[in-house]
């Protein structure tokens, strides 16, 4: 598994049917009304893809494809962070992000990482990428971590957020399998 900075468009051919797995998981925890955040990862990409119309919900996201893709869903209001583009990651980063990160109360915030170690909690390729994670996390209601099963037991660069953050783990994995038994005290498990 690659830990440092990889381009959007690698990322998201990469597992792509871990990645449709998991967003089918978390489209049952996208409310119906409210306001979210969704990161620029690619497996999360899939879940803003998926959100029907028809709601009333607002959706924030340091991601440019994923804001990209939800302007033709009724009822669905997409909000960027705004900041500087991360050319290597297609993800909105730096001051300007963190800000607009933080000016919206999120009801759920889901989030994926480049790893996710049980002794550290999930990491990132840089820290600018770390910082929005923190950002959009600290004005969460609860916060939802995506990632596919190649990631767990990996270190990337940075640190993201703390175990006493995430409330939910979602992979693709079923829930009782066993690479999953390091991570069950630690988080909520879907």
């Amino acid at each position: 598994v690659a830990v440092g900075p990889m381009a959007f468009a690698d990322r998201h051919k990469s597992r792509a049917r871990a990645k449709a797995r998991i967003a089918s998981k978390l489209l049952e925890l996208v409310p119906p009304s409210g306001a979210i955040g969704i990161d620029a990862s690619s497996t999360l990409l899939r879940l803003a893809s998926a959100i029907g119309g028809g709601r009333d919900l607002s959706v924030l996201t340091n991601g440019w494809e994923t804001f990209r893709s939800l302007p033709d869903k009724a009822g669905v209001t997409g909000l960027v962070t705004g900041g500087e583009l991360d050319a290597r990651t297609g993800s909105l980063v730096g001051p300007l992000a963190c800000r607009g990160a933080a000016s919206l109360l999120l009801t759920r915030l889901f989030i994926s990482a480049a790893g996710v170690a049980a002794g550290l909690g999930p990491s990132e390729p840089t820290l600018q990428e770390a910082e929005v994670k923190r950002a959009l996390a600290a004005v969460a209601g609860e916060v939802v971590l995506a990632v596919d099963s190649t990631k767990l037991g990996v270190r990337s660069v940075a640190m993201s957020l703390e175990w006493a953050q995430i409330d939910v783990l979602v992979t693709e994995l079923d829930p009782s399998d066993s690479r999953l038994d390091d991570y069950r005290e630690l988080a909520g498990i879907i």
